[in-house]
């Protein structure tokens, strides 16, 4: 295969995506190449994100959980040339967090 993507009977086609996180937020960019904007549908809950698609005949989808509550409300995604970028601010900063001594 040519793109990142995986193929299965039942669920069409799995978008690859790419993850990261820093205090703030995290960061998803997922390849959907040949998918049109209008034919995304992205859903984003406190504890994870769902995405369906189609491109061509295929379905695209994929759902991923997330360790750490999302601010939904100030979610943001962009779509260019096949890249769907996504920030997803954390619902608590771990910025807030406390240094535990360990006996």
């Amino acid at each position: 295969m040519n793109d990142c993507t995986e193929y299965s009977k039942d669920m069409g086609v799995m978008p690859c995506m790419y993850m990261n996180h820093d205090l703030e937020n995290y960061y998803a960019q997922m390849e959907l190449p040949g998918v049109k904007k209008e034919d995304i549908h992205l859903e984003v809950t406190e504890n994870g994100l769902c995405i369906k698609g189609k491109r061509g005949e295929k379905d695209i989808s994929g759902c991923w959980m997330l360790a750490h509550g999302i601010d939904v409300e100030r979610v943001k995604a962009r779509y260019d040339n096949g890249l769907l970028d996504i920030v997803m601010p954390l619902k608590f900063s771990m910025r807030d967090g406390k240094k535990i001594e360990i006996e």
